[in-house]
């Protein structure tokens, strides 16, 4: 199809706004999909996304509309995730579109994914056509999101158009917008094909199928073609499009996206970002999306050593689907073999972990989420440290830097003395304060990571009774007391269980592990320590007790002196063991302490 006929656009949006029920809609409506065809949430074909009402990875599709003109159109979706985790999925989409469907809740007005996302898009120069979804809803307020979107995001309400994805109202005046506000492809002016690789995934017939935008030129099957950061040439197999399951075509023209597959099979040699170009006659490189970098750090190992060679593959392919995930191997005293993982969040380990066991039926272990330190040492040299199995002896140690994040809490304004108080629990200092409307502020916090990893979006949630939400980006690294606790099991240390921890967090934190540990480990004959150290210093410790034989029982009666003989010598074997046992922690107790 000529360009002039075509559109790209994206739909973005906070978490939960209805951005894959309005893409369902548009696909109903388009009649790309039939109507006995239709199930909600069609576009998220993954179990995980669709128990959890979430978007995680980016769908294209590809839909022929008639316009009200009377000319039929071409209009490639791309549906986004919401979640601040899966912020990089966001970006490579919108580099392969033009124009965006800014999606904002009627009822929760605008959030701080709604603004994140609204950023990321404008420094795109996209074209940004907000839409007011949810009018059906009976609490919804119209006046005060067109109020906000003012307010906000500086659009004027005029440009929104209200619309019920549910219901299917004004579905036509979105698809009437798209045509009508958002500018046609426009080639590069490159002599020979110019496309972005913005997505891809494994595929156990075909390889790798890479998802194309393509800017210049044609792209055709039996075509050589070149991956310009890995230098590689390859011939095209298949070109096709998705609608929204893959289907065969001729060519992809400027302007359309699609997917090509060809003898690639392995991960590596695709990048995300890489421009795909004629073998015979190169074009010059596309400005693809900045590198990302993992703000969390994992260990993950599996709990058969026998599968490490298995969950290395697995890995290989799940980081072909997602490029955000990095890996490395390592190993650890207590677990074996595994691997040193990267994530952009918390809910992306998440995802991640849930992914290997579903998809790739790995039974794994994670070990306690940390982030990259940096760690001054008083020779001056620095090392960044993300496992605090690295960490040097305090005694080199000049000083340590971590990582902080400019948190944007969004919460009601009753609820603000509770958010201040939760931020500085959390060691952050709130900045500034915006009032958004006469319902809810904003309030901009300097917070460490560290702080936020595990339980903060929880919290804020609890506390605004599910009307708060957060969004949060990478600030600078402040100097701060850090501290490696280890956890010491008959004096042995147990690296699975070691951590980076503030100063004054460090006690409690020990408690709670040392707690835990006392309730999955085992009996044994003889007593054992659980105990909580920074360097030399045990700041908490539990004890496990005995079992105890009643090696009196045979005396009946008789002088006292023959009982207590039995009992030292009891004594004495209980001593012997406990300098020549080892204590065998259980899988199971990793697994419940690294759960709490």
């Amino acid at each position: 199809m000529d360009a002039a006929h075509i559109r790209n656009f994206s739909i973005i949006a906070h978490i939960d706004h209805g951005k894959t029920t309005l893409s369902d809609r548009l696909l109903h409506m388009t009649g790309t999909i039939a109507t006995r065809d239709m199930s909600d949430q069609l576009l998220d074909a993954m179990d995980l996304e669709r128990e959890r009402g979430i978007t995680i990875k980016a769908h294209p599709v590809t839909m022929l509309y008639t316009a009200k003109n009377g000319e039929t159109y071409e209009l490639n979706l791309i549906d986004t995730p919401g979640h601040v985790d899966f912020a990089y999925e966001v970006s490579r989409s919108l580099s392969a579109c033009e124009g965006a469907l800014l999606v904002i809740d009627a009822a929760q007005g605008v959030e701080a994914q709604t603004v994140a996302n609204y950023h990321l898009a404008a420094k795109l120069n996209l074209t940004i056509i907000p839409v007011i979804n949810k009018i059906d809803l009976g609490h919804a307020d119209v006046p005060q999101a067109k109020r906000q979107l003012e307010d906000v995001l500086a659009i004027p309400a005029e440009w929104a158009i209200p619309c019920s994805a549910k219901q299917g109202i004004g579905i036509q005046d979105i698809l009437e917008a798209i045509i009508e506000r958002v500018p046609p492809p426009k080639p590069t002016g490159e002599q020979s094909l110019q496309a972005l690789a913005f997505d891809s995934y494994f595929d156990t017939y075909k390889g790798v199928v890479t998802h194309v935008r393509v800017f210049n030129g044609e792209l055709k099957a039996g075509q050589q073609v070149k991956l310009l950061h890995s230098g590689k040439n390859v011939e095209v197999k298949e070109v096709g499009s998705f609608n929204p399951k893959p289907y065969i075509r001729e060519k992809l023209e400027v302007g359309e996206t699609g997917y090509f597959t060809a003898n690639i099979k392995s991960a590596s040699e695709v990048k995300m970002g890489d421009t795909i170009t004629d073998a015979r006659n190169p074009s010059s490189v596309l400005p693809g999306f900045k590198e990302i970098h993992p703000m969390v750090f994992s260990g993950i190992y599996p709990i058969n050593t026998a599968d490490y060679e298995q969950l290395k593959q697995s890995m290989g392919k799940l980081k072909l689907n997602d490029s955000a995930f990095v890996y490395s191997s390592e190993t650890s005293v207590a677990l074996g073999f595994g691997f040193r993982c990267g994530f952009l969040g918390l809910l992306h380990l998440e995802i991640v972990q849930e992914r290997l066991r579903r998809e790739y039926d790995m039974d794994i272990i994670a070990t306690y989420p940390s982030v990259v330190y940096k760690v001054y040492l008083s020779d001056g040299t620095m090392k960044e440290i993300d496992n605090p199995a690295f960490l040097p002896d305090v005694t080199y140690i000049a000083r340590i830097e971590e990582p902080m994040v400019k948190a944007f809490v969004i919460c009601p304004n009753e609820n603000i003395g509770d958010m201040m108080a939760l931020i500085s629990e959390k060691r952050g200092s709130v900045d500034h304060t915006e009032t958004l409307d006469s319902r809810r502020v904003m309030l901009t916090s300097l917070i460490p990571l560290n702080e936020i990893l595990i339980d903060f979006h929880d919290r804020i949630k609890s506390i605004t009774r599910g009307f708060g939400s957060m969004d949060y980006e990478p600030d600078k690294y402040a100097e701060s007391d850090m501290v490696k606790l280890d956890l010491l099991v008959n004096t042995e240390p147990m690296d699975a269980f070691s951590c980076i921890v503030h100063r004054t967090k460090a006690e409690g934190r020990g408690r709670v592990l040392a707690e835990k540990l006392k309730e999955v480990i085992p009996r044994q004959q003889f007593q054992v320590k659980i105990q909580a150290a920074i360097g030399g210093k045990i700041v908490a410790s539990e004890v496990i007790s005995a079992f105890r034989k009643d090696v009196t029982a045979k005396c009946y009666g008789g002088d006292v002196s023959r009982k207590r003989k039995l009992l030292e010598k009891q004594k004495e074997g209980k001593k012997r063991m406990k300098s020549i046992g080892n204590v065998n922690i259980p899988q199971e107790a990793f697994i419940e302490v690294l759960k709490a």
